[in-house]
């Protein structure tokens, strides 16, 4: 015999009361695309075969234990760095991570509050460069034999011609390229940032052959930039998540352990 009328309604708010619990354990997780970018070590490493490492692959997982219900998705899979940007600014991927704001990255993307992290630049040189460099007044003094190598398509190129007075080359595209122009005598020093800079010296292949001058040309901000069409609502989720990241130490933790 079926359930008698007060015992099926019972049963059917039992049922009710069961979903009501359960929609945290069934809801599907918020899914942000993002990328690795090409040449951005410590910020993306390649380690073997199909597997990517870094600064930035830690912050994704670091945002999700923070906030379960945010699911970042594509930091195995490499794009140009330029192509990269591209794709943010025309909404085919949803955010990238630790990047420097200028004014025309503002008119594309919005940057999340506070800053990740602080990179410093410095620069290399070969081992057995006599120079001493304290500032760029320094470097200017060398005339033709100061050329600072830096990287197309990065955001050194625009800060060199703000500082001013320096022969610069630009035509490298990536910062490996720049390693070995300037071991083969292309360039008297390359402007590349920390952290990450000698293990990305070591997996070049060119350790022992260059050096890292001490001072420290250049520091700034970097932040985790979104696309317009994300979500206002899920935007602010992961500026909590970052926040709360930032107030633990993580994110100082994150930064030393790729340093």
């Amino acid at each position: 015999m079926g359930l008698k009328a007060p015992a099926r309604w019972q049963a059917r708010l039992l049922f009710s009361g069961a979903l009501l619990c359960a929609p945290l354990a069934w809801a599907q997780p918020t899914v942000l695309k993002v990328v690795a970018q090409e040449g951005t070590e410590p910020k993306f490493i390649p380690a073997g075969i199909g597997r990517v490492v870094g600064l930035c692959v830690d912050l994704y997982r670091a945002i999700e234990r923070v906030d379960p219900g945010l699911q970042f998705v594509g930091d195995q899979q490499w794009l140009p760095l330029l192509r990269a940007h591209s794709e943010l600014a025309t909404h085919q991927h949803d955010a990238l991570c630790a990047v420097q704001r200028t004014d025309e990255r503002a008119r594309q993307y919005v940057f999340l509050d506070p800053p990740l992290f602080q990179f410093r630049y410095q620069l290399i040189a070969r081992a057995d460069d006599p120079a001493v460099i304290a500032n760029w007044d320094d470097v200017r003094k060398l005339g033709t034999q100061g050329v600072v190598l830096t990287n197309r398509g990065y955001t050194t190129p625009e800060m060199l011609e703000r500082i001013g007075g320096l022969r610069v080359d630009s035509s490298a595209t990536s910062p490996s390229i720049n390693l070995h122009k300037l071991v083969a005598g292309r360039g008297r020093f390359f402007l590349h940032r920390a952290p990450g800079m000698q293990g990305f010296i070591a997996r070049a292949g060119v350790a022992g052959k260059v050096k890292i001058l001490p001072a420290v040309m250049a520091s700034t901000d970097v932040y985790m930039a979104m696309g317009t069409h994300v979500d206002p609502a899920v935007r602010l989720r992961v500026q909590r998540a970052v926040e709360q990241l930032d107030r633990s130490g993580e994110l100082a933790k994150l930064l030393k352990k790729w340093d």
